[in-house]
């Protein structure tokens, strides 16, 4: 028998619902989204505003830092908004 047609079972040994699949796998999703997301903005943000590193950020670099990120924020909103407004 495969994993798919097995019952999958929460900790206490009860049988999940397939709404309650349905929601782990959602937030599984939202969980790797988001870290695929800060990952991504780190790195970008990191290479644009971070020119000599050191051990603290200079005043230009902490405000190219806020820029950057608000920047990446907004921008995910509106595709995410543009995709799902799609019907």
């Amino acid at each position: 028998m495969d994993s798919f047609s097995s019952s999958p079972y929460n900790a206490s040994g009860s049988k999940l619902s397939q709404e309650d699949i349905i929601d782990q796998v959602k937030t599984q999703l939202a969980q790797a989204y988001a870290e695929e997301f800060l990952e991504t903005v780190r790195g970008k943000c990191f290479d644009k505003c971070i020119t000599k590193p050191s051990s603290s950020l200079g005043g230009s670099e902490s405000s190219c830092i806020s820029r950057c990120v608000e920047r990446y924020i907004e921008a995910t909103g509106i595709i995410g908004r543009a995709l799902f407004n799609q019907h």
